[in-house]
């Protein structure tokens, strides 16, 4: 039997870095999301997509347990979700979350909304901070937003903001709920390109989009959910070109060709 090489194993095996395993919620008599079993490796972009109501952004939602499941386990870099107290407030450290909304405090500035949580959470020197933060900013291309107040910034730069603020905490894992569903249609490819960038720079991420280029051209894997389930889940290719089943085909029949 030959030797595999550290490089081969690691793409035979990428190390699991998100592991969903039957996982059940319901809110009320409904059951959003209903025995969900996904992994995500490491250094892995996984889109989401799905009709509205199919349980994508509940799903999101639960991996840093802003909603709690009622049964099944999630666990990251191979740590089960803590309950709540301090263990879960470290744990979200370690899962950057973008929203809808940019949920950037209004009376800080921009470049005080990216230290605050590398101030507070991580505990990091105030100098360091702003370097980080500044050098975040750039990076998304806000840099010279940077004392501005987030009232003062357009939705597309906003929502670059939070992305750098998610970004300096260096999470493990990115989520992102729709991103750019707030956002007018020439705001969408500014903070779709950032991602697209992070996608290039190895960032472990899960991504609920309704922008299916995104998906294409990102994405390592595509999950379709619909009625809470995961009805498939393919390579971007295969999934656009020949979805197998007959959910996946009506959606992407109603989306791509209006």
């Amino acid at each position: 039997m030959t030797e595999v090489s550290t490089a081969e194993k690691d793409v035979v095996r990428p190390s699991e870095l998100v592991v969903l395993k039957s996982v059940n919620k319901h809110f009320g008599a409904l059951h959003v999301l209903q025995d969900i079993d996904l992994t995500i490796a490491r250094g892995e972009v996984v889109v989401v997509i799905g009709p509205s109501g199919s349980g994508k952004s509940t799903l999101c939602r639960t991996i840093n347990r802003l909603e709690t499941i009622d049964s099944g386990t999630i666990a990251i870099d191979g740590s089960p979700l803590p309950q709540e107290g301090r263990a879960l407030a470290r744990l979200r450290a370690d899962v950057g979350m973008v929203f809808q909304s940019f949920n950037l405090f209004a009376h800080k500035t921009v470049l005080e909304n990216v230290m605050l949580g590398q101030l507070k959470v991580r505990k990091a020197d105030r100098r360091a901070a702003e370097e980080k933060a500044r050098s975040l900013l750039d990076r998304v291309g806000v840099g010279t937003q940077a004392d501005k107040y987030p009232a003062q910034l357009s939705g597309g730069q906003q929502q670059r903001v939070a992305i750098a603020r998610a970004l300096a905490m260096d999470p493990k894992v990115m989520l992102f709920d729709e991103p750019t569903s707030a956002l007018d249609p020439e705001m969408i490819n500014e903070v779709l390109e950032v991602m697209q960038q992070l996608a290039r720079d190895g960032m472990t991420m899960i991504v609920v989009t309704h922008e299916m280029g995104f998906a294409r051209s990102a994405a390592n894997r595509v999950v379709f959910m619909a009625d809470g389930r995961i009805v498939e889940e393919a390579a971007p290719d295969r999934f656009f070109s020949n979805p197998r089943s007959d959910r996946a085909k009506d959606f992407l029949s109603k989306i791509l060709h209006h």
